[in-house]
């Protein structure tokens, strides 16, 4: 890797992991799907050497996740508890995922399982766990704010009595500020993420956007995935495709994922919102959650 100006520029091996500073506070992290822009606000030694340290993080942590992904996508149900009590060594059907980031991603996942008896896997929090994974290189002191946006979801860093403000799209076609959200670092979320059926990722459910707040991203990021799976309707408007036809890497199998979704009659837009909101009122019961924003066919429905 080569360091010119304030940040790291250049590829490392054909088809490797690339970096390139995009202005004095941001850069851009990209490796096959993982695509990061990174923001950081302090002095400007300090932030170089938590960039650079991130850098050194990023570059292999692709291939630790190729490496396990035969356990990565396996449902939480084949996971042992234990795992959730764990950082490093945890153990599934013979396999041992020793990433951190795989770690992460376990830990957000299981309570989804064990509590709700919802099938999961891991690779429901992959954006949020890798955001949160580089997010620790940020948090020293000379920076007062930082943030990874992997693709949406989103891991903070605020150091004390800093604030950020974060913005919000509900409908990834027409992208525009629908509202903001004000974080500071007393509340403890470290984490955002948004899900929802014309997004990324595949969903079970027709919901627009889930925009979940949360303490850690992995943690925002299998929330979102679950409530937006929840946002869930029966209308002949609403077309599904088992998900292993739509992309045949999926970790969902032949389950059904939303491919299409036609105009809803409002009242079926509502009573697919209220399902959503009921299952995020319990994991913010659970503590598993700090609030949620849902939205479908220009209705919302906001916890906080």
């Amino acid at each position: 890797m080569t360091w010119r100006g304030e940040g790291p520029e250049g590829s490392v091996g054909p088809g490797g992991p690339m970096a390139r500073q995009l202005d004095a506070q941001r850069w851009h992290f990209q490796h096959g799907p993982i695509d990061l822009i990174i923001w950081a606000e302090g002095s400007d030694e300090i932030v170089r050497s938590a960039v650079n340290d991130a850098w050194t993080r990023f570059a292999p942590l692709l291939s630790e996740l190729v490496s396990e992904l035969r356990l990565l996508r396996q449902p939480a149900q084949n996971i042992s508890p234990a795992m959730s009590q764990r950082v490093k060594g945890y153990k599934a059907k013979g396999y041992t995922a020793k990433g951190y980031t795989a770690s992460l991603m376990y830990s957000a996942v299981l309570p989804f399982h064990q509590r709700y008896e919802k099938f999961i896997t891991p690779m429901a929090a992959v954006a949020g766990a890798v955001g949160q994974t580089l997010i620790e290189c940020f948090k020293r002191p000379g920076i007062q704010r930082a943030a990874i946006n992997n693709g949406g979801d989103i891991a903070l860093y605020l150091a004390s009595r800093q604030q950020m403000t974060v913005g919000m799209v509900q409908r990834i076609e027409s992208p525009a500020i629908d509202g903001v959200l004000r974080i500071d670092a007393a509340s403890n979320i470290c984490g955002i993420a948004t899900s929802g059926w014309g997004g990324r990722s595949l969903s079970l459910g027709v919901a627009d956007s889930v925009t979940v707040l949360a303490a850690t991203a992995s943690q925002a990021d299998a929330a979102a995935t679950m409530i937006a799976n929840e946002v869930d309707i029966n209308d002949p408007a609403i077309k599904r495709k088992p998900a292993d036809q739509v992309r045949d890497d999926s970790d969902l199998g032949e389950r059904l994922v939303t491919v299409e979704v036609g105009k809803l009659a409002p009242q079926l837009v509502r009573q697919a919102l209220e399902r959503g909101h009921q299952f995020a009122q319990r994991l913010k019961s659970d503590g598993l959650i700090a609030g949620a924003a849902l939205s479908c066919q220009h209705q919302g429905m906001v916890l906080s």
